[in-house]
C-alpha cells in the first residue's frame, strides 16, 4: 500500500477531537470529509457499507464510524438515524418521544469499521455504554450529549469533564478494540 496512514473519514470537527484525543499516537491516521451515501438498516452493516464505499473514494486503508442512540421502550430507535432525529426535533423533541413510556433506558452505540483497501472485507468493532435520556442538560455543542446520562453518573457526557467522557463512553470502548487490533496486526503502512 501507498499509504502511510489510515484515512478516518468523518466531516464531524468534535467526533474527529474525540477519536485523535482517545487514540493518540497509537495508530497514524488523517481525516477526509467524504460525501458517502446515508445508508439504512442496522449499525453494523451500515458502518461496513459505509467503509467499502470510503476505501473505492480513497484507494487505500480507512476508519469509518457510526453512532447511535438508542431507546429501548422505542426497541432501538432512533438508532443510526440518531443524526436526522436531532436535526428534525431537537433534544426536547427526543424527550418527547419517550413521554408516554415509563422506560427511559437507553444506550449509546458506536461502531468502527475498518476496511484495508478496496474490494476487502472490513472489520468492525462495537461500543456500546448503557444510559438513560434525561431532560438536556449541560453546553448544547455536541449532538445528543446533553440528554444522555451513562449509568453509574449523575452527569449527562456534555456535564463531564473530556477525559472522563473519553474514558467511558461508546465511542471510547469501540476504540479500545480498534487499538488492539492494530497492535495485534501487522499492516505495512503503520
Amino acid at each position: 500500500m501507498a499509504s502511510k496512514s489510515v484515512t478516518f473519514v468523518t466531516g464531524n470537527a468534535k467526533k474527529l477531537e474525540e477519536v485523535r484525543a482517545i487514540l493518540g499516537t497509537s495508530i497514524p491516521f488523517d481525516s477526509l470529509n467524504l460525501d458517502l451515501p446515508e445508508l439504512q438498516g442496522e449499525p453494523e452493516a451500515i458502518s461496513k457499507e459505509k467503509a467499502r464505499f470510503a476505501a473505492i473514494q480513497v484507494n487505500g486503508p480507512v476508519l469509518v464510524e457510526d453512532t447511535c442512540l438508542c431507546f429501548n421502550a422505542l426497541q432501538g430507535l432512533p438508532g443510526p438515524y440518531i443524526k436526522w432525529f436531532m436535526e428534525k426535533i431537537g433534544h426536547e423533541g427526543l424527550n418527547n418521544l419517550l413521554m408516554a413510556y415509563e422506560d427511559k433506558s437507553a444506550y449509546a452505540l458506536c461502531t468502527f469499521s475498518f476496511a484495508i483497501g478496496p474490494n476487502v472485507q472490513p472489520i468492525t468493532f462495537v461500543g456500546k455504554t448503557l444510559g438513560k435520556i434525561v431532560p438536556a442538560r449541560g453546553p448544547n455543542h455536541f449532538g445528543w450529549d446533553a440528554i444522555f446520562q451513562p449509568d453509574g453518573y449523575e452527569q449527562t457526557y456534555t456535564e463531564m469533564p473530556k477525559e472522563v467522557k473519553n474514558k467511558i463512553s461508546h465511542r471510547s470502548r469501540a476504540l479500545a478494540m480498534v487499538k488492539s487490533h492494530f497492535a495485534d496486526a501487522q499492516y505495512t503502512f503503520l
